[in-house]
């Protein structure tokens, strides 16, 4: 539903109500407008008794809904911007049209070559248990009639799923369903030349999302922090585990499944994350309204139904907002948003990432894992970066490596001997006073 207009007759600009006689020859008339509108819009009408002295306010609700967007008056399409009506442009024109093409005929809702025998029956027994809890799902909905809970979400037309349903509850993918598909990397250094882990996995989406997950835990770095009165250490990831879960669940409501070979990908680099989904944005979203307040218009509304029933999204395009503000409150850069070839993602920072050093420097992986272990703000004895990098080198090679990076203007250092500190140069400096040469 795109929305309900309403019309009113017999009322003055300024909103005081006169009536006007209304008579057969208003509704004649009335008909004879609504035909010059193609599509057909719906609407319904009221009239509604002003006075004694037989006059009425006619009130005209149109309901216009997805198939009869956008419409032509007399052949022509209109635009509404503000207190302003003008003829539609031709490009805003066509693409309203292949957005309403694709409503009426999405990869999520065609029909599935497959029963319900051949869904995961406890993943949907799952759905409804967390969706009654969180007051998602009507309490009388029965996790024991599968095809009633199947008819609810939305996965079946007519009694025949849809691919939808393969996508939240599927179990066989291959080979008729292979862009159920999630591709985890981490990557040595900065670029695609070496991996350091890889994966490919086949599955549905609530299967995948934990997957995605435990492969972030695995290979991102834990700072530690001292939890105040307890005195213990506590570890924290290096980016909010509610942030990369956001980035995810948007990577697996809004891709493009038509794309055979597409997937969510997940790649890890010494310097950064990037979370990536195949097809492009909405037709009318741009990268930059990402991190401002837009309208929630997800490409696969079916999935992305099931996924609010499960509580992981909500309805009012708030997500990517969200991401830029649980990173910018860890201390973070904000995320960068991406549409390249065909393919949106996201880009997570850590706190102290300079992007040109990486370029201006010829570093080796050990200093780039030096530069990383220091990158997080905090001032780092020599000890802590040698339990950081994990490397088998000597003392003195590590010391070189230090000396290297300081002389390159990228670390800095305060202290002398064993009692010296290093830290990412630009970084704020100590209670203590201006940094000094440790030796």
């Amino acid at each position: 539903m795109a929305g309900v207009d309403k019309y009113w007759f017999g009322v003055r600009p300024d909103g005081s109500v006169v009536g006007q006689t209304i008579a057969d020859k208003t509704f004649q008339e009335l008909a004879q407008v609504l035909r010059r509108f193609d599509p057909p819009v719906p609407v319904e009408t009221e009239r509604i008794p002003v006075g004694t002295d037989g006059l009425e306010v006619l009130v005209l609700r149109a309901t216009p809904t997805a198939d009869s967007l956008p419409c032509t008056y007399d052949g022509r399409p209109y635009q509404r911007v503000g207190t302003t009506t003008s003829v539609m442009p031709q490009e805003a024109y066509q693409k309203a049209l292949l957005e309403r093409a694709h409503s009426r005929h999405r990869w999520e809702n065609e029909i599935a070559d497959i029963t319900v025998d051949a869904l995961d029956a406890s993943e949907i027994r799952r759905t409804v248990q967390t969706g009654i809890a969180g007051g998602r799902l009507p309490a009388d909905t029965s996790a024991d009639d599968l095809t009633d809970v199947l008819d609810r979400l939305g996965l079946r037309i007519r009694g025949a799923l849809v691919n939808a349903a393969v996508v939240v509850f599927g179990r066989d993918f291959l080979p008729h369903y292979p862009q159920c598909q999630l591709r985890l990397a981490r990557f040595r250094g900065v670029d695609k030349n070496e991996f350091l882990d890889q994966r490919q996995l086949h599955g549905h989406a609530f299967v995948l999302l934990p997957e995605a997950m435990q492969f972030l835990t695995r290979h991102l770095p834990v700072a530690k922090r001292v939890e105040a009165g307890l005195f213990e250490r506590v570890d924290e990831p290096l980016f909010p585990p509610i942030a990369l879960r956001e980035a995810l669940v948007n990577a697996f409501c809004h891709r493009d499944y038509a794309q055979a070979g597409g997937a969510v990908s997940v790649a890890i680099y010494d310097d950064r994350l990037e979370i990536w989904s195949s097809g492009g944005l909405p037709s009318g979203i741009e990268v930059e309204d990402l991190k401002r307040e837009h309208l929630s218009r997800p490409r696969n509304p079916l999935i992305a139904e099931v996924f609010y029933r499960r509580g992981l999204v909500e309805r009012w395009g708030r997500g990517t907002q969200k991401i830029v503000e649980l990173c910018l409150r860890a201390g973070h850069p904000e995320p960068e948003f991406l549409e390249v070839a065909g393919a949106v993602g996201v880009r997570f920072l850590p706190r102290g990432y300079v992007a040109p050093l990486r370029v201006v420097h010829d570093l080796s992986d050990r200093q780039r894992r030096i530069l990383q272990a220091v990158a997080g703000g905090k001032e780092s004895s020599f000890a802590n970066i040698r339990t950081q990098i994990k490397s088998s080198a000597a003392d003195r090679t590590l010391r070189d490596d230090l000396f290297h990076l300081k002389r390159l203007g990228l670390i800095d250092s305060r202290g002398h001997g064993r009692g010296a500190v290093w830290f990412l140069a630009g970084a704020p400096k100590s209670e203590e006073g201006e940094p000094n040469k440790a030796e």
